[in-house]
């Protein structure tokens, strides 16, 4: 007897190669050292973050950045400022920078401009 699904649907990806995973793991390397370029050199000032909020809509390993982690890159902001300056705005704490809307982009820029 099949357990009941309850209406949910269950994707199964199949097993990748070796040279698949291994390209998998050097994107995934790639990706993570492009988000921690951006934190370095938003903590150094030599980019604001509307510049990187502003890459992000090309680029995907900026785009896949967690918002609380572009604010923590920030001097002056921790986890507990970055969780309350994203509940001020509305923004919900595991959004990445993809997803904000327009809206939330423009308040988290503005924010972060007048602090």
């Amino acid at each position: 007897m099949n357990p009941p699904t309850s209406g949910v649907s269950v994707m199964v990806l199949r097993p990748l190669s070796a040279s698949e995973r291994a390209d998998a793991l050097g994107k995934a390397a790639a990706a993570r050292a492009t988000r921690a370029a951006a934190k370095e050199s938003l903590r150094n000032g030599d980019r604001t973050a509307a510049d990187i909020i502003s890459s992000a809509l090309e680029d995907d390993a900026l785009a896949r950045m967690r918002v609380s982690e572009l604010l923590e890159a920030l001097p002056g902001i921790g986890k507990v400022r970055a969780a309350a300056i994203m509940q001020q705005l509305g923004i919900a704490a595991s959004r990445r920078v993809r997803g904000l809307g327009v809206h939330q982009r423009r308040a988290l820029v503005d924010f972060i401009d007048e602090h």
